[in-house]
C-alpha cells in the first residue's frame, strides 16, 4: 500500500513539474515574439516627400522628425534628403527617426544686411524667406550699438546650403563679447588673416604650409586657372560662419 502510494506521489510531482515546464516555456514563448513584435525596420526614406515618409512611419509606429531643411539642386523640395537611423537598422517602436528635408535648388537672393539695424537685418532676412542664425555680439566703437557689421554667408551668395544667415553685431565697447563668426579667410595673405584675428583677441596656431603644383594655364575651352600666391590661405578650421571665442584654437593651412 505504501508503495503504490509513492508512486502515485512521484508520478504526479512528475506532471506537475512537466506542467510547470511547458509553462514556463509558452512563457518565454510569449516574451520573445513580444519583444520581437516591438521591433522593426527603418523603411529607405530618402527621396520620398515628406508626407509619404510620415505616413509610411507611422504605419510602423515610428515617429518621423523633420529637424534640418537644406538646399539641393539633385533632390526636390519636399522630399528627404537624408535619414538617421539609416534604412534597415532595426529599433523599437516609437522610435524617432530624423530626416532632413530638401528646399529645392537656391532661388532666394541673400540680401546685404551690413550697416543695417539688428531688428531691420533680421525682418530683411525673414521676409526673403532666410532665417537668422547664429547671433555674436562684438564691441565697436565704430559704428552704433545693434548695426550688423558683417553676414555669413555674404550678399549674393550661390550654393548656400542651408537657409540661415549668422550676424555679427556690434555691442557697446565696454562689453565684453561672447564670441565671434569665424570670417571666410581662404584666400587671404596668412599674415592679413593673422592680423585680422589678432585684432579680435584669437590667437591663432602656428600655420601649416603644404605646396601647392602649379595648375595648367588651360587650352580651347578650359577656363583660366590662376595659380595660386605663395602665403595664401588654402583652408581654414573652423570653417567660415562658425561661432568661436578667443580661446577657440584656429588651424590654417598655407600654400608654401
Amino acid at each position: 500500500m505504501n508503495k503504490r502510494f509513492f508512486v502515485n506521489f512521484f508520478q504526479v510531482v512528475s506532471l506537475l513539474m512537466l506542467l510547470v515546464a511547458a509553462a514556463l516555456l509558452a512563457a518565454i514563448t510569449t516574451m520573445r515574439f513580444a519583444i520581437h513584435g516591438a521591433e522593426v525596420q527603418v523603411p529607405a526614406l530618402k527621396g520620398m516627400t515628406v508626407a509619404d515618409a510620415r505616413s509610411q512611419t507611422a504605419g510602423l509606429g515610428l515617429n518621423l522628425l523633420v529637424d534640418n531643411r537644406y538646399y539641393s539642386a539633385d533632390v526636390a523640395a519636399g522630399h528627404i534628403l537624408t535619414q538617421m537611423p539609416a534604412a534597415g537598422t532595426v529599433v523599437r517602436r516609437e522610435w524617432r527617426v530624423r530626416v532632413a528635408e530638401s528646399l529645392g535648388p537656391q532661388k532666394v537672393e541673400v540680401p546685404d544686411t551690413v550697416g543695417r539695424e539688428e531688428r531691420v537685418a533680421e525682418l530683411t532676412l525673414r521676409r526673403t524667406g532666410l532665417e537668422v542664425g547664429e547671433t555674436v555680439r562684438l564691441p565697436y566703437s565704430g559704428a552704433a550699438e545693434g548695426t550688423v557689421l558683417a553676414q555669413d554667408p555674404p550678399a549674393h551668395a550661390q550654393g548656400i546650403a542651408r537657409p540661415s544667415i549668422n550676424l555679427l553685431v556690434a555691442a557697446p565697447g565696454e562689453e565684453a563679447p561672447d564670441g565671434f563668426v569665424m570670417p571666410d579667410l581662404v584666400g587671404w595673405p596668412v599674415v592679413t588673416a593673422q592680423a585680422a584675428l589678432t585684432n579680435v583677441g584669437i590667437k591663432a596656431a602656428p600655420p601649416t604650409f603644404v605646396d601647392v603644383p602649379v595648375a595648367p594655364v588651360g587650352s580651347g575651352d578650359a577656363p583660366l586657372r590662376l595659380p595660386v600666391k605663395p602665403g595664401a590661405v588654402l583652408s581654414q578650421s573652423p570653417a567660415a560662419g562658425s561661432r568661436v571665442n578667443q580661446s577657440t584654437p584656429v588651424q590654417l593651412t598655407v600654400a608654401q
